[in-house]
Formats: C-alpha cells, sequence, structure tokens
C-alpha cells in the first residue's frame, strides 16, 4: 500500500523544483520559442522539458506507476493500476506573455480516482496539496473551501473557450445571469490555479468546458478533501476526463448547478 503522507511531501519538492525552473526560464523567455498544437494552443520547449524532468523524478519516485502527460514526452499509460496525470506549465499563454500566473499540476491516479494532488502556483510560491481522505493544505497549512452561500457574496472563476466554441452561446448566457447576481467573474487562465483556489476559498466556484485530464485532476481532489463539492454540468461525478467541470463550495454550489444546467446543459 502506498504511503500517500509521506508520498506528498515528495511530490511536493518535485513540483516546486519544477516551478523554479519555471521561474528561471521566463526571464529569459522569447517568443520565438512558442508554437502551436492547435487552435489557440501554445507550446514551447519550457513546457516539454519540464515535462520530462517531472516524469523522470516521478518515475523515481515511484516505478510501478503510468504517466498521462499533457505534452507526451513519455508513453501514455493510463491502464496501468496507479499513474500519474501532469500538467507541467498550466497557464502557457500565461507564461509566454510574461504575466506571473501559471502552475505546475501532478495527480496520482488509483483504478481511475485522484488518490493524490499537488498544484504549484509559481509566481505566489504556493503549494496546494491533497491525498485522499487527508484534507488539504496550502504552503502545509490546512485550507478548506469558503463558508459563503449568498449567490450576491460569491466570486466566480471560468476559463474563456480558446478552441472549442460549440457551447459558445450557452456560455455567455451563463456569464450575462451571473453578472449581476455575483461579486465578479474572473479569468485567470489557469484551471489548476482556479480548482486551487476554490478549494481555499478564494473562489465560492469555478466552472469551465472544453477541458483535459491535466487540466483538472490534482484540482478536483483539492476541492473535495477541501470540503467542497466537484461534478460536470450534467450533475455527474466530474471524472477526470469529463469535458465540463463545476467545482464550489457547498453553500452556492446547489445555485451555480441549476444555473449551468439551466444554459449549459447538454455542454
Amino acid at each position: 500500500m502506498i504511503d500517500l503522507p509521506l508520498l506528498i511531501t515528495k511530490v511536493e519538492a518535485i513540483a516546486r523544483s519544477a516551478g523554479a525552473f519555471l521561474r528561471q526560464e521566463q526571464k529569459n523567455f522569447s517568443q520565438d520559442r512558442v508554437s502551436l498544437k492547435s487552435l489557440n494552443a501554445l507550446v514551447s520547449d519550457v513546457d516539454k522539458n519540464t515535462e520530462k524532468q517531472l516524469v523522470r523524478d516521478l518515475r523515481a519516485l515511484l516505478p510501478e506507476a503510468g504517466f498521462l502527460t499533457e505534452e507526451g514526452t513519455t508513453r501514455q499509460a493510463t491502464s496501468d493500476e496507479y499513474y500519474w496525470v501532469i500538467d507541467p506549465l498550466d497557464g502557457t499563454t500565461n507564461f509566454v506573455h510574461g504575466l506571473p500566473i501559471y502552475s505546475v499540476s501532478i495527480a496520482l491516479m488509483h483504478n481511475d480516482e485522484p488518490i493524490l494532488g499537488v498544484v504549484y502556483e509559481v509566481g505566489m510560491d504556493e503549494c496546494f496539496s491533497a491525498y485522499k481522505d487527508g484534507g488539504a493544505t496550502l504552503n502545509g497549512k490546512k485550507i478548506t473551501t469558503s463558508s459563503t452561500s449568498n449567490l450576491s457574496e460569491a466570486l466566480l472563476a471560468t476559463g474563456f473557450p480558446y478552441y472549442d466554441f460549440t457551447g459558445v452561446d450557452g456560455f455567455q448566457e451563463t456569464l450575462a445571469y451571473f453578472y449581476p447576481r455575483t461579486r465578479g467573474i474572473r479569468r485567470i487562465g489557469t484551471a489548476a490555479v482556479d480548482l486551487a483556489y476554490t478549494a481555499c476559498g478564494r473562489f465560492e466556484a469555478y466552472f469551465e468546458y472544453g477541458l483535459s485530464p491535466w487540466d483538472v485532476a490534482a484540482g478536483i481532489l483539492l476541492v473535495r478533501e477541501a470540503g467542497g463539492q466537484v461534478c460536470d454540468y450534467q450533475g455527474g461525478n466530474a471524472p477526470i476526463d469529463s469535458k465540463s467541470i463545476i467545482a464550489s463550495n457547498n453553500g452556492v454550489f446547489g445555485d451555480v448547478l441549476k444555473v449551468i444546467q439551466s444554459t449549459m446543459g447538454n455542454g
């Protein structure tokens, strides 16, 4: 049996090491290192090199585990009992434009369920961590979702679609509903951090569609272990390969889910 409390401290160190590499690389980064994977999906040699570093260090930590990685620098193996889900640089667009909010996201899956998650937000040197039934922490201190129960007092987060525009009409309707009924909506450009900020109570809720497993695997566990709820737009359990997500504290979860199901329930 894997000792999750012991393992998570080592994964935190690996995430911080990768973050230090990213921080140094951003200082001298140039646009000629950027290429397109698909519409508006940027990638650079930094993403790939960071991923290789993470794979190397995590493989040494748990040799029996497979990998599911954003940049595909190693054999993808989700059929293993244990496998890592890695985003070496969540917030690549922020990174290449010199913005300070971007993250390293690492999750360990057991039979397709996240049992350990680390999101390291590089700019503010904040390491969010959780393991199954062990609660969630920020830089070693326990965190919980907010206690806000009124939508009018809630700050929400979302992500704008950048390649899948099939749900854009419903998305705009959702935003139009929330604008006058909340304290605002933020779009910071990294799903992993949106989820981490929801876990620690900075956001009351976060919603987005068109995501990939590496965007959300660690963050889903963070929110749940911090006492929040996570589902997809249909109200389902939100497996990591779901294309939509709602993460929220308990107080406004029902309100947010009801709105999104009425505007984007088929998303």
